[in-house]
């Protein structure tokens, strides 16, 4: 494929079906089941995801924590209002973070957040203006961030969130992310002890997702645009769990992209999962042959954008633009505290069976 236009990828999406809120239960959310055969559509409700599961399968969700990045302080010496967002820890107190305005922040500036509580000194300018922030303070940076530190929320929400709980997944646990796998906000944790309960094992993994989620595809030929770098571990154990599913017969569902893109990068030739760390800027887009993951749970995503890329990899672009059309038409809610879908193989839904 010499090369596909990101134009290929638009739909035209009604601004007020971008949810600005989350809803007050997690699992009310609607869910499009889309058949990635033969482009079928379904709609329920995120419950029913369990009859669309069977026992034998494996669920695979990203434990990441997202970190309240988002600081706001000033300049020392002027006072003149700043915003800092942290993208990447690079050692202990640096970190490499995203500045507003920029300008105002050369080497040498020392910023104050929270009447002095945490001063940061800019060290140097880096790739895309990024800057490295050598960070000082007394007690615990974490609890410190905890404190003063926002929930750094997609551009595209605009109202302030009550809960800092609800950008973070029931099963959150390392912190590291500046953004949410947002697939993972449906789940409720009486949900996923039902699906365990089922007979499907549950494997965690982890990805820190960085802002280079939301970074618009600005190249008119996709295989021109460069992709982001985010951190991800396996444990020997989880991908044990994955790979004996897959000897067994079992599916791999993947809660969210950043899921899908973690087993796919450690994934070997030979469709064996492979334990470990390591960085991933892996770039999925129609023409890709999955080698771990079957089906997907995740939210709707942004016109033109590298996550359309990947489900219309799994599911073919005609199938994904098409469901699309109809969750527009139905009043789907989009994006992060959005509605889902479940990209399957089976649209058939099974039985509930009685669960002793």
């Amino acid at each position: 494929m010499s090369g596909m236009n990101v134009k290929d990828f638009y739909f035209d999406l009604p601004q007020e079906l971008i949810a600005q809120d989350p809803l007050a239960d997690r699992s009310a959310s609607r869910l499009l089941v889309l058949n990635k055969y033969t482009g079928e559509t379904a709609h329920r409700g995120f419950r029913n995801i369990t009859e669309y599961l069977r026992p034998g399968d494996c669920l695979v969700i990203n434990d990441t924590k997202v970190i309240p990045a988002r600081l706001l302080g000033v300049r020392a010496d002027t006072g003149a209002k700043i915003e800092v967002l942290l993208l990447k820890r690079k050692e202990h107190d640096i970190w490499e973070v995203l500045v507003k305005p920029g300008k105002k922040c050369r080497p040498g500036a020392v910023l104050s957040f929270g009447d002095g509580l945490l001063t940061g000194t800019v060290t140097e300018v880096v790739e895309e203006g990024n800057r490295l922030i050598q960070f000082s303070y007394e007690g615990i940076f974490e609890e410190i961030l905890d404190q003063l530190g926002q929930m750094p929320l997609p551009p595209y929400i605009t109202h302030q969130l009550k809960d800092k709980n609800r950008y973070q997944t029931v099963y959150a646990k390392h912190d590291g992310s500046a953004a949410a796998p947002t697939a993972g906000l449906h789940f409720t944790r009486e949900l996923l002890a039902q699906i365990e309960a089922m007979g499907v094992k549950i494997a965690h993994i982890t990805l820190h997702v960085g802002l280079g989620t939301f970074r618009p595809v600005k190249t008119e030929n996709i295989l021109d645009h460069h992709m982001h770098s985010e951190f991800y571990v396996i444990d020997e154990s989880e991908a044990k769990k994955i790979n004996d599913t897959k000897a067994d017969g079992g599916r791999i569902f993947c809660v969210g992209t950043t899921s899908c893109r973690t087993v796919e990068s450690a994934a070997g030739e030979d469709g064996i999962l492979k334990a470990g760390s390591g960085w991933t800027d892996i770039f999925i887009y129609p023409g890709y042959r999955f080698r771990i993951l079957d089906c997907l749970i995740t939210n709707f995503h942004l016109p033109e954008s590298t996550l359309v890329m990947l489900v219309s990899a799994l599911a073919g672009r005609e199938h994904i633009l098409h469901a699309y059309e109809e969750a527009i038409r139905e009043r789907y809610r989009f994006f992060s505290f959005g509605d889902a879908m479940l990209i399957t193989d089976d649209l058939t839904p099974r039985k509930e069976r009685a669960i002793d």
